[in-house]
């Protein structure tokens, strides 16, 4: 390898299984890199919840996986710049935003007894998620999740997302989500999607 190529940056911390197993994927791919351990708070400078880490991956979680040659970063363990854009979002919506919504639901709903508590940790985990796309969707003043216009990951996150009324979760500090709900809920294919799929399969 050129001399001039820096080494990836392993954003991680010490304990948990997740940089770990980037970590052996590199090594058994002989990849150079450097780790960069980051703590569970909120401070500024050290923590994942933190204003310098968050530049690095919006949903404030290791592993994160940067290029400093080209200025990619990938996130959520499983990710061109575009498709790792693509990737990481996706795996957003697969790992976290939809799964603490169907926890929401599934307490609110169709636990067999209440379960306060849990309605309580799974809300508020949802609502961290809005907050994480939210700030996503700044980057193109509310039309699409990624910045360049409209694609699959608005198609997948669309459906989950319009469930926040059924799973008691409001949208009033959100005003980018509703805004980009409005709008996907206005596009013909949508439109056109869930009219199908109500009517059923033929008709």
């Amino acid at each position: 390898m050129s001399g001039h190529v820096k080494p990836l940056i392993l954003h991680a911390h010490a304990t948990g299984p997740n940089p770990i197993k980037v970590a052996i994927a590199l090594e058994s791919l002989k990849v150079p890199y450097i780790v960069k351990q980051w703590d569970f708070s909120d401070n500024p400078e050290t923590g994942v919840k933190g204003s310098a880490f968050l530049k690095i991956n919006e949903n404030g979680r290791v592993p994160a996986l940067e290029d400093p040659n080209t200025g990619v970063v990938s996130w959520e363990s499983g990710a061109s710049q575009d498709l790792v854009d693509f990737e990481k979002w996706e795996y957003f919506l697969l790992t976290t935003l939809g799964p603490m919504t169907g926890q929401t639901n599934w307490f609110r709903h169709y636990h067999p007894s209440p379960n306060e508590d849990a309605l309580q940790r799974y809300t508020a985990q949802t609502l961290r998620c809005y907050d994480v796309l939210e700030g996503q969707l700044q980057k193109s003043g509310g039309a699409s999740v990624l910045p360049n216009g409209v694609t699959a990951v608005d198609y997948h996150f669309e459906p989950w997302v319009r469930q926040h009324s059924f799973a008691g979760v409001s949208l009033d500090n959100h005003p980018l989500i509703r805004k980009w709900l409005a709008l996907m809920g206005a596009r013909e294919e949508v439109q056109e999607a869930y009219a199908k799929v109500k009517r059923g399969a033929g008709k």
